[in-house]
C-alpha cells in the first residue's frame, strides 16, 4: 500500500522515497533526578547554529521530583550564564478529572516583560507516581545576529489537583546575539526523570 501526496508516491511497502518535513534528531537527554538538562552548541554532539532555522525540543513524561512545581526554560546568548532578555505570553486551559474547575484564562504570573528569568513553560505539575508533562517547544532562527529569537510551546500537564491542563506559551528572546545554549530546570526541586529531545527541521 503507497502512501501518496500532490501525486507523488512518497511511501511504498514502508520505504520513504522522499523526506517528511527534514527533521532530524541531534540530542536526547533524560533525566534522572537531575538538577539542569542543558543543549550547549558544541557540546556533546549538540547542535544549534545556522545549521537549521528551526529547532525543537520535545519533553516526554517529565516527572517533578517534588509536589506543585514545573518546568521552565533559559536561553545563552553567547556569555555562561541562561540569561537572555524575554518577553512572553501565557495562558491554559484546564478541566478537572470531577468535571469541575474547566475554563480559559491568561496566567499573568507566568509571563515576562523584558527578564532575565526563566521561563515557565507550564503551571505546574504534580509529583504523584502517575502525574507527568509533556508537550513541545520550538526555537525559530537562534543563530540570527539581526532579529530578536522567537519560541512557542504548548505542554500538557496533570495538576497536583487532579486537573488536566493545556499550557500555550510564546515569546522572543530581544538580544541581537545568537542564542547558543538552552536549558531546562524545575522551578524549585530536581526533574526527577523524563526526556527531552533536540530536533533540527529545514525549511526544505
Amino acid at each position: 500500500m503507497a502512501i501518496i501526496s500532490n501525486a507523488t508516491t512518497i511511501a511504498d511497502a514502508g520505504a520513504f522515497s522522499v523526506s517528511l518535513g527534514s527533521m532530524v534528531l541531534i540530542k536526547t537527554l533524560t533525566a534522572s533526578s537531575s538538577g539542569t538538562l542543558s543543549f550547549v552548541d558544541g557540546s556533546a554532539n549538540v547542535v544549534l547554529d545556522n545549521t537549521y532555522p528551526i529547532y525543537k525540543f520535545e519533553f516526554i513524561n517529565i516527572h517533578a521530583g517534588t509536589d506543585d512545581t514545573g518546568l521552565t526554560v533559559g536561553f545563552r546568548d553567547g556569555g555562561s550564564n541562561y540569561d537572555a532578555t524575554k518577553t512572553t505570553s501565557f495562558f491554559r486551559a484546564t478541566h478537572g478529572e470531577d468535571g469541575s474547575s474547566g475554563g480559559v484564562a491568561y496566567v499573568t504570573g507566568a509571563d515576562l516583560a523584558q527578564s532575565t528569568s526563566f521561563q515557565r513553560l507550564d503551571n505546574d505539575f504534580g509529583a504523584d507516581n502517575d502525574q507527568s508533562m509533556s508537550g513541545e517547544m520550538f526555537l525559530y532562527n537562534p543563530s540570527s545576529t539581526t532579529f530578536v529569537k522567537h519560541f512557542v510551546s504548548r505542554t500538557s500537564t496533570s495538576r497536583p489537583a487532579d486537573r488536566a491542563n493545556d499550557i500555550f506559551m510564546a515569546g522572543y528572546c530581544n538580544v541581537t546575539a545568537a542564542i547558543d545554549a538552552v536549558q531546562f530546570k524545575m522551578n524549585s526541586g530536581n526533574i526527577d526523570a523524563g526526556t527531552i529531545k533536540l530536533y533540527g527541521i529545514k525549511d526544505s
